[in-house]
This record gives C-alpha cells, structure tokens and sequence, in this order.
C-alpha cells in the first residue's frame, strides 16, 4: 500500500489557534495510509533575498519537510483579508532561491476557521493565488471556510457530528487529489 506524508503548514502560530485545533481534528478523518508533519514557521527568520545562499537551519529544514512530503495541507486564519505574515514569510523562505522551490508540484489542499461568518474564504483565495504561481496543484472543490462557532467541537475537542460528515467529504475529496497528483 502507498503511503502519503502531507506536510501541514498552520497559518497561526497563536499557542490556543483554531487553525491548529483544526489541523488535528481533521487527521482523524484521514485513512491510514496517511501521516502527517507538522511545520514550523514560528522560527524563521524573516525573508531576505541575500541569505539564499546560505539559508538558515530552519529555513533547511522547512525546505526538507516539504520536500519529503507527498502533499501539502494549509490550514489558515484570515488576517486583514489575507493570509498572515508568518505563512507568507514561510512560503517565501520555501520557493526560493529561484528555481529551487520545495513547493513545486506538490499537491495541496487550503482550508481554514475563523470567527467571522464567511470563515477564511479571502486568505484562502489570496493563498491560491500564491500557489498557483508556485505550480501547487490546489483542491478547488469542495471549498471549505468553517465558522468557529460553538458546536464545531464536541466537550473534547473532536469534531461534532455535523461538522465531521461535512469536513469528511472535504478531506476524501482531498484524498483523491493527493493520490491523483503526489
């Protein structure tokens, strides 16, 4: 059997972040032969074109994640009607220098919570944009911008039943496209 790490890159690096809350909660909804590592983005260093020559070690190891990963799961706040600035430094750091992106061809899926009605639904197309230039193949549909409401979780955390049958379509469909693209 095929087995399929997806490296999961969380917009928010709030210590009690719903994104985070999210990322986790949807895992259990994958099948088995699917793993997960988590990158870190709260330690780089901010861009700057003069260090592609020698990256940090952090900047290396966000590189090798992605690298040895066979998808890509990004699960994001909005800030200010955009991703936030520690993903788009990340993302940054990641695709270059130049011709060297870890990104490339990478399959991926974008989702996210907020607080607000429409979820994430502004970060989430401003990062497809950003992907689409890196040649990320991205899930267009089901789109998926969850309200963090109460009754997404049980008491322990885990989905509650609505809000599992719905994701679960999203990450079979999220499946699929991994295994079509990885």
């Amino acid at each position: 059997m095929a087995r399929y790490t997806i490296a999961v890159v969380v917009g928010s690096i709030r210590k009690d972040s719903f994104n985070k809350k999210l990322a986790r909660a949807l895992e259990k909804l994958f099948p088995a032969d699917f793993s997960f590592t988590h990158v870190r983005i709260d330690d780089l260093p901010p861009y700057n074109q003069d260090d592609d020559g020698n990256p940090a070690p952090q900047v290396v190891r966000l590189k090798g994640e992605i690298k040895a990963a066979q998808g890509l799961l990004f699960v994001t706040p909005e800030y200010n009607r955009s991703i936030p600035g520690v993903l788009k430094n990340a993302i940054d750091h990641a695709s270059r220098p130049y011709g060297q992106s870890a990104w490339d061809g990478k399959p991926a899926g974008v989702i996210g919570a907020s607080v607000g009605a429409i979820g994430t639904a502004l970060s989430q197309q401003h990062l497809r944009n950003i992907l689409a230039y890196l040649n990320v193949p991205t899930l267009g549909q089901p789109e998926a911008f969850i309200h963090n409401k109460e009754g997404l979780y049980e008491a322990d955390g885990s989905l509650s039943e609505g809000s599992r049958k719905f994701l679960q379509g999203w990450v079979d469909a999220y499946v699929a496209w991994v295994k079509k693209h990885a």
